[in-house]
């Protein structure tokens, strides 16, 4: 299988309409993934005092970490699971790989809001993780073989935008009615995206790009080929590029609103959950203007170099905030540091860009979905560890500010995928 770079989209090409539905598609799909991953980040403190002690655990600050840190490994772990939508989306299509990763994680976001105790909570947050991870593979890949070559990158870059704006619309619906929702309240708005199915099921076509070169056979042939060389390299390098991000993006920038919120109740403050807002927000705002620059930054510095700006980023705001402004108690320092890790956190938008570029279109969405879902594997480990240091540290500072370390060695091993910039998207 060549892996020389084509195009099937000329430099003319226009937007058409079955274009902007599959964008339109993908970035409801994307936007509402990350307004239900957000929703936890939001109520894991409130959520978590009520059910451990109703599961007959202690429910203190330090256990309230630990326990908040146990179901972010859990998340990660059924992310992990949810690679399967890569093959299915390579086999038997993009829309209905869509259509299912979004019903799922919708049904089981809201199955939290019903929890009893911590178990039941933790076993829905998994389920939903299955749902959730198979939509960034998917949605990237329709979007890379849909809209005209000219504006992948582009578009690339405002796809991965949606998450955060989901984010953004979590934190507007917290600040202004998280105290009537409650916690449970928030979760139950997780069914929301389902709607979204409705659209996708009248509105996206499969891409044209897809259907030409759409395969029978085994669902798993695609795994043997990104497996092999000329693959191989490539397809291990991506893993562990995202291993970094998603280390940074768990422990780091997600633990922002509980980390906030225990400063503002460790200072006696009434307004933690103002504050726990107010940092989503500011990060948020800040990932999408990342998001919407990245293509800027691709193309000026590269894959490779856009990258390493972010990840320099990352370093600077994770340091600041949990090494300096978390145990100086510091609430202003905290937040001005957010900037910087929402801004860094628009790393992830590279690989939206750049995986599709490394692969042929018949395994394109598994190559995606091999990357960006079994690095929360090794991630959900790391996060278990951080788990352990709150408990032995008793505090969030030195186990979250050594999630830099991983983002240091990120700058010297982006050299493990091939620089793409400038080239088509393979046939």
């Amino acid at each position: 299988m060549s892996t020389a770079p084509q195009s099937t989209l000329t430099q003319q090409e226009p937007m058409t309409g079955p274009a902007r539905r599959a964008f339109a598609g993908a970035v409801g799909g994307w936007a509402m993934d990350g307004f239900d991953v957000a929703i936890f980040a939001l109520v894991a403190a409130p959520a978590l005092r009520l059910l451990l002690p109703a599961s007959g655990l202690a429910a203190g600050e330090a256990d309230v970490g630990l326990y908040a840190q146990l179901s972010s490994a859990i998340f990660l772990a059924g992310w992990g699971t949810s690679f399967i939508w890569g093959p299915i989306a390579d086999r038997f299509g993009r829309r209905p790989a869509m259509i299912g990763s979004i019903l799922m994680f919708s049904v089981f976001t809201a199955g939290a809001g019903l929890s009893e105790n911590v178990w039941v909570f933790m076993a829905c947050r998994f389920l939903a993780a299955v749902g959730v991870g198979g939509e960034w593979a998917v949605a990237g890949t329709v979007v890379a073989e849909s809209v005209p070559e000219r504006l992948r990158t582009r578009f690339g870059g405002l796809l991965h935008s949606g998450t955060y704006i989901g984010s953004l619309l979590t934190g507007v619906l917290y600040l202004t009615a998280g105290h009537a929702l409650g916690w449970r309240g928030m979760f139950f708005f997780g069914l929301v995206p389902a709607l979204l199915v409705l659209f996708l099921r009248v509105g996206v076509k499969e891409p044209e790009r897809f259907e030409a070169r759409r395969r029978r056979g085994s669902m798993w042939e695609p795994v043997r080929v990104i497996l092999r060389p000329p693959y191989r390299a490539r397809t291990w390098g991506n893993l562990v590029l995202l291993v970094v991000s998603v280390m940074g993006l768990w422990a780091g920038t997600s633990f922002g609103a509980t980390a906030i919120s225990q400063l503002a109740e460790r200072a006696g403050r009434g307004d933690a959950t103002r504050l726990a807002s107010l940092v989503t927000l500011i990060t948020s705002v800040f990932t999408i203007a990342g998001c919407w620059c990245v293509p800027v930054l691709a193309r000026r510095f590269g894959r490779r170099g856009a990258l390493v700006l972010l990840y320099a980023l990352m370093i600077v705001g994770i340091l600041g905030a949990y090494a300096y402004a978390y145990p100086a108690g510091n609430i202003v320092a905290f937040l001005a540091f957010a900037p910087a890790l929402g801004f860094g956190g628009a790393n992830f938008a590279v690989f939206t860009i750049w995986l599709p570029e490394q692969y042929p279109t018949a395994v394109r969405a598994t190559a995606f979905a091999f990357a960006t879902t079994l690095s929360r594997w090794a991630a959900a480990v790391g996060t278990l560890l951080i788990g352990y240091g709150i408990t032995a540290t008793g505090s969030l500072s030195l186990p979250l500010a050594l999630t830099a370390l991983p983002f240091a060695a990120g700058l010297f091993l982006v050299r493990l995928a091939p620089e793409t910039r400038g080239q088509s998207l393979p046939a």
